[in-house]
Parts: C-alpha cells; sequence; structure tokens
C-alpha cells in the first residue's frame, strides 16, 4: 500500500532564502532567460490545371491569399517541395528502419528525420480490430500489388497494425523485401471484426443460434475510441518529422454514437494536422451487397422488418454510419476516403498524385486567443498575375485546424498528455520549484520500503484570492526506473489543497508524500508537478542506491527528521513512518524554528545478540522494553556548532527487539529546540551495537531558525494502493 500525504507547514528553506540574491546576482552579470513563443500554421496545397491535371510550377507567395475564418493572413513562409525530382536528383538509397511499440508510444517513431528529407512518407495502418478475416485479405493484396508494382523511388513505407494492441511492425524502409514480409504477417485469421455490434433490440437481426441479443452500445463508442486514440498517437511521434505524411488507413468501417466520441474524433484529427499528416480511408469492406432479408451467412430475420423495408434501411444507415466517421478523418486532414470498391489500387495512386508536387504555405494567426477552437481556411490564387490568367486552377488543402489551446482551454486527456509528455522528456521543468527526498527502511531481507516527499514552496501557487481557494490542486506523477531503465514504481494522483481564508499560503510548503516497495539497486527516480490555475510545471529527478544491508557491519536505515507528527487513523499501517498511531513528516530542507520540536526516527536491523549470562542494562527511559532476542544497542545524538559540542541527548540503550516484524531496534527522540541557538548545526547521531562490536556515526546538517508568530497548520491526506 502506498500512503499519500500533504501537509502544509512554515516555509524554511535555505534555498528559498537564497534565491533573491541569485537573481540579482544574475541581473548583476547581465545574464538572463529569455523565452519566446512563436506559432506559424503550415498547409500544403496542391495547385493543379482542370484541364490537364498537371501540377501548375512557378508560382511564389505572391500568387495566393489565405482567409481564417474570413481574415486575411499574411504569408510568413514558403516553400514548394516535389518529391520524384528530389528522388532523382539524389542518389538512389535504401532506407531501412526498425522500431518497436515502445518506440512509437516514446515518439521515437521515424528514428532518423534527416535520412527522411525529400521523400513521400507513407504509413500503412491495417485497423485488423474492425475487420473481418476477408477484409485483411483483401486489403493485404492491395498493399502487396502496390509495393510489387506500384512503389517508387522516392516512396517511403512504414507499417501500423492493431488487432488487441497498437503494434509497430516496420519503421519506414524503402526496402521492398522487409515491406512484403511486414505484410505477409497480416492474415484472415487476425481479423476480429469488433465493431459494429447490436443495439439489444432482436428487430431485424438473424433468427439463429444468437438469441440472447446484447446491447454493444458501449462497448463500441469504447472501441471506436480506441481506434483513434491509435491514430493520435501515430500521428503525435511523427510531429518532429517536417514532411509531409499520408496514412492509409485500413478499416473494417468506424462508427460514432452520437456525441460519445467527438473529444477523441477532435483529438485524432488535431493530432493529425499538427503533424501534417493527411488521411486516406479505405473501406476494406469493399463493394457489399445488402439484400432485403440478409444474404447465406445468416439466417432468417426476426419481426415484420423484413417485410416493411426497415432491415433494408436499417443495413443501409448502419453502412453510412460506419463510412461516415472515415470520411470526415480524410476531409478534415486533407486526404480522401475510398469507400464501395474492390480495387483499392486508386488509394496508393492518389497518394502518389497528391504528393508528388506541392506548395507549403505558412502564416502567423492574426487570432492570438490560445482557446482551441476550430478555425476556417480558405485559399485563393491572385488572378491578377499574369501568368494566371487563363489558368482554370483546382486547389486542393486541408480546409482548417485547430488553434493551441492554453491551459485553461485544454481537454482532460490534453492535459493528461502534457503530464506523460513532460515526465517522458530529457529537459526538465523550471517553472515551478520542487524538492525531492527519497530515505529507505528494511521490511525483509531483500526488500525495502522507500518513502518519497516532494516540497513545493507555496509561493509557486498562485490561489492568492478567496474565490480560488476552492481551485487549488496539484497534479503528481512520478516513476522509479532500475538499473536497466524498467519502470518498477509508478504514482498518478490529484491533491486539492483545502485552504481557509485565515492561512498565510505564500509562507508555507506544500509537501507530498507516498512511497515504493524495492529491492537493493541502483535506481533513477523522476517527478513531475502541476499547479492547475495556470498549468505550470516543475520536475525534479535523481539517482537512489538502495544498499544490501547484508553486507554492512551494522545495519541501519535512513534518519528521519521531522518537525511534524499527525495523526494516523488506519488500523494497520506497513509504513516504519507510523508509531503508536503518528505519522512522521520529513522536513525536506532540514530547517526549523525554536520554537519546534525536532523529531528523530531510524532503526536498527539484525543487531547481535548479547551472551548468555551477561548482565541486562537498566530500561532506557522512553523505550518500552518487548519481548524478543536479547541484544544491547547504544545511541544518542550531538549537535556541534562551529566544531563544538553544543548539545547532547542522554544515551539511550536498547535490550530487545522492539520492531519483531522486521526483526530491529526502533529509535525515537524529541528534542525541544528552545535549548538551541539560532544557526547551522552538525548533527551527528552515535549508534553502537555493543554486542556486535560494530557502530556507525552518520552526520546531518541543519538549520535553526528564530521562532516566528504562530501559523495555523492543516494536512489533508489521499490514500491510493501501489
Amino acid at each position: 500500500m502506498r500512503r499519500a500525504a500533504i501537509a502544509i507547514a512554515a516555509i524554511a528553506m535555505v534555498i528559498g532564502t537564497a534565491a533573491p540574491g541569485l537573481a540579482q546576482q544574475q541581473a548583476a552579470d547581465g545574464t538572463f532567460t529569455l523565452k519566446v513563443q512563436s506559432d506559424i500554421v503550415l498547409t500544403n496545397v496542391v495547385v493543379r490545371d482542370k484541364k490537364t491535371g498537371e501540377v501548375v510550377k512557378g508560382l511564389t507567395a505572391a500568387d495566393f491569399t489565405i482567409l481564417e475564418n474570413g481574415k486575411p493572413q499574411k504569408i510568413a513562409s514558403f516553400d514548394y517541395q516535389s518529391v520524384d525530382e528530389a528522388a532523382v536528383l539524389n542518389e538512389k538509397t535504401t532506407v531501412t528502419g526498425q522500431a518497436s511499440v515502445a518506440d512509437l508510444l516514446n515518439r521515437n517513431f521515424a528514428a532518423d528525420p534527416a535520412a527522411l528529407k525529400n521523400h513521400r512518407l507513407i504509413v500503412m495502418f491495417f485497423d485488423l480490430s474492425s475487420m473481418q478475416p476477408e477484409d485483411v485479405d483483401r486489403a493485404v493484396e492491395a498493399a502487396q500489388d502496390y509495393i510489387n508494382k506500384k512503389m517508387q523511388p522516392a516512396d517511403l513505407v512504414a507499417l501500423v497494425s492493431m488487432s488487441t494492441a497498437l503494434n509497430m511492425d516496420q519503421d519506414f524502409t524503402s526496402d521492398k523485401a522487409l515491406l512484403l514480409k511486414g505484410v505477409g504477417t497480416y492474415n484472415g485469421t487476425q481479423g476480429t471484426g469488433f465493431a459494429n455490434g447490436t443495439t439489444g433490440s432482436s428487430e431485424g437481426t438473424a433468427d439463429d443460434a444468437s438469441s440472447f441479443i446484447a446491447d454493444d452500445t458501449e462497448y463500441n463508442s469504447l472501441n471506436t475510441d480506441r481506434e483513434l486514440y491509435a491514430i493520435r498517437e501515430i500521428a503525435k511521434s511523427l510531429e518532429r518529422v517536417d514532411e509531409r505524411k499520408s496514412m492509409l488507413y485500413f478499416s473494417g468501417g468506424l462508427t460514432r454514437n452520437g456525441i460519445e466520441n467527438q473529444a477523441s474524433m477532435r483529438a485524432a484529427t488535431n493530432a493529425a494536422v499538427r503533424a501534417n499528416m493527411a488521411i486516406y480511408s479505405v473501406d476494406s469492406r469493399g463493394l457489399q451487397a445488402l439484400p432485403p432479408v440478409g444474404d447465406a451467412s445468416t439466417g432468417s430475420l426476426r419481426g415484420t422488418s423484413a417485410y416493411s423495408g426497415a432491415a433494408m434501411q436499417s443495413q443501409l444507415d448502419a453502412n453510412f454510419g460506419s463510412q461516415e466517421t472515415l470520411a470526415t478523418l480524410s476531409s478534415d486532414t486533407g486526404g480522401k476516403a475510398f469507400f464501395d470498391s474492390n480495387d483499392f489500387a486508386p488509394a496508393f495512386q492518389q497518394i502518389q498524385h497528391d504528393t508528388e508536387a506541392y506548395y507549403i504555405l505558412g502564416f502567423h494567426s492574426t487570432n492570438t486567443a490560445r482557446d482551441g477552437s476550430y478555425r476556417r481556411l480558405t485559399i485563393r490564387l491572385n488572378r491578377a498575375d499574369a501568368k494566371l490568367e487563363h489558368v482554370d486552377a483546382k486547389l486542393d488543402y486541408r480546409p482548417g485546424y485547430y488553434a493551441p489551446a492554453d491551459f485553461k482551454h485544454q481537454k482532460t486527456e490534453d492535459r493528461e498528455q502534457a503530464l506523460t509528455e513532460q515526465m517522458r522528456s530529457d529537459l526538465p521543468a523550471t517553472d515551478v520549484a520542487v524538492y525531492l527526498q527519497a530515505l529507505y527502511f528494511r521490511l525483509e531481507d531483500n526488500k525495502f520500503f522507500i518513502p518519497v516527499s516532494l516540497i513545493v514552496p507555496g509561493s509557486q501557487i498562485p490561489f492568492l484570492k478567496n474565490g480560488d481557494r476552492d481551485k487549488a490542486n496539484i497534479d503528481v506523477m512520478g516513476e522509479v526506473k532500475n538499473a536497466q531503465g524498467i519502470i518498477v514504481g509508478n504514482v498518478r494522483d490529484t491533491v486539492k489543497l483545502a485552504l481557509d481564508s485565515s492561512q498565510q499560503v505564500q509562507r508555507r510548503n506544500i509537501q507530498y508524500s507516498t512511497g515504493f516497495t524495492l529491492a537493493p539497486g541502483r535506481y533513477h527516480l523522476k517527478f513531475v508537478v502541476r499547479e492547475n490555475q495556470t498549468g505550470r510545471m516543475g520536475s525534479f529527478e535523481t539517482d537512489l542506491q538502495v544498499p544490501d544491508l547484508r553486507k554492512s557491519p551494522l545495519k541501519l536505515s535512513s534518519i528521519v527528521l521531522a518537525s511534524q507528527r499527525t495523526p494516523n487513523t488506519a488500523k494497520k499501517s506497513t509504513s516504519p513512518l507510523v508509531r503508536d498511531g503518528m505519522e512522521w513528516i520529513p522536513n525536506i530542507p532540514h530547517v526549523f524554528r525554536q520554537d519546534q520540536h525536532l523529531y528523530f526516527l531510524y532503526e536498527v536491523y539484525d543487531p547481535a545478540h548479547r551472551q548468555a549470562g551477561a548482565a541486562a542494562p537498566a530500561d532506557a527511559p522512553g523505550l518500552k522494553r518487548r519481548s524478543g532476542k536479547p541484544v544491547r544497542v547504544l545511541t544518542s545524538i550531538e549537535f556541534m556548532h562551529n566544531g563544538v559540542k553544543v548539545y547532547e541527548t542522554p544515551l539511550v540503550v536498547a535490550d530487545a527487539i522492539n520492531i519483531p516484524d522486521r526483526d530491529a531496534v526502533g529509535f525515537q527522540f524529541d528534542v525541544p529546540l528552545t535549548q538551541l541557538k539560532p544557526g547551522t548545526y552538525i548533527c551527528q547521531v552515535n549508534v553502537i551495537d555493543d554486542a556486535g562490536g560494530s557502530f556507525s556515526f552518520p552526520r546531518l546538517a541543519l538549520m535553526v531558525r528564530p521562532p516566528t508568530p504562530a501559523l495555523a497548520t492543516t494536512a489533508a491526506t489521499a490514500a491510493a494502493a501501489q
């Protein structure tokens, strides 16, 4: 189990007090950080002569006019691309790509963008989950025919499929043998045909062994979302590839259920537009015969719909509905849809035709609102140009795009994706300050509990107005990877900060605690925190070494320093930070006030047995004597200031195991700080296993600050299972 706790304590962080000076020093040195954000909208335009069908060449930026929602836009960038001409000019090379599902999901699809320049990029996406076995065979035959006979030198093809999961089968390559091998793995046995189930009514259904009619509406909605999210993942993985991309989407139909799939539809379309990827949908069912009473593969129909025409109309409506979504995907991304034909070759020819030569126009929108709204594009030729006076041209381009959305206008799935992308990013997020501490306590011989605590200064959370108190919450995402880079632990929480008007938030810290169970070894921790009013994020990552205590003469846990203990009402807690109904909240910066108590918590594992007949020492004050193995462990804590010892706690002697579940002796100290003057101290923890002849003297730094006016303290907890 993992326990997550939020504690708001008085701010007393060394780095927090030093930050303003650092900023002034940087300003004095003349150094600064400048962030510039500029959005440019790119759209591809194919200009053809209506009479001849040939591409109109030699046009310039002055020959085009762009309107966004009816308002003229200034063209900021202009380029002409002809992949077939570039393929002839360049040396013929074979691009052989390899990729995996992890590469696709981690945005490493098309890992070498430089090798893809001046090529026609085609992604063949076989949606096996929506196709019947005969549909799969038909699509495979068309793909093999294209590869063998129609594939051009400029063509680079990638293969992606989805049945029970999304599979990256082949990265972009011009190697026909690899492509034929990849396509050959798809066969009729993989067709599942999940989509287009029933609605729970027996009217017009086959009167055969399937007498129970289930309502598949909800299932179909989820299945459609799944397919649309697969398209979005493919598009997002290709965003960093500059060239125009084309997706050839083989599907057995895609049915939307009213507005249930609107969000996923918009996400897929938006991702494809941003990635400059046009979708060419192919209905792999081909030309279908829809007899009024069904075909020979079904039994007679129930009810009277076969005689009233209702069954025929139902079939036509279902077929149209499953094609309408495919048509929308194609038209909104600048592609085309191919339905009701058993010959799929025109789809391949259309892709080659549309991408042989095109103009790339870019502009900075005059509408600076980042509201995520759809914006309609209109592109025209300036007929005033003499060379265009007698040209009857046809322009092909995508009809519009979705504007960028700031955090306020982002959908829930977009916000979640932003967290995930930051987690995968090699660059840290620095808009929110985050500090982390990881400790370790042994649970068993080869298993440790790792308490992890994060701190965010309250000044980083902009909930200053009373009306914003209910909106104050933070998102936390974290993961632990082992030495092989495999994720062995993760956490995802949203924590609401319940505050009243009397709390001085900017003078407090927000602390989040969680934990993992790990074996000894080397690990890498990364956490991302986002405050959910402006969407600013911060990240912290560090290496962690969980020791193998079997090799240590004295087996000592981490030493917890705390200034807070909160009641823990759980009947049974396995966390070493919970003792006698109280939970220790680690003080990450080790900064305390004189009016606080300093609490210590640590454990010694497998102490040596005291020899039989040896005198047992008197019970130490504050240490409960429990039944267990006879031991003799001595400990005390010294405080040194400027190299001089200024205070030492009384010596505590343990003569029994008091945590039998972990075969450990646990120690707790409560040090009132009124007896220490403000300043920086070195704290030395003395631990001696008298019976075993081993010892350890770990040291920690801490700061004591003058007392401040009392601040109200609240705590919020959130629990989740690991």
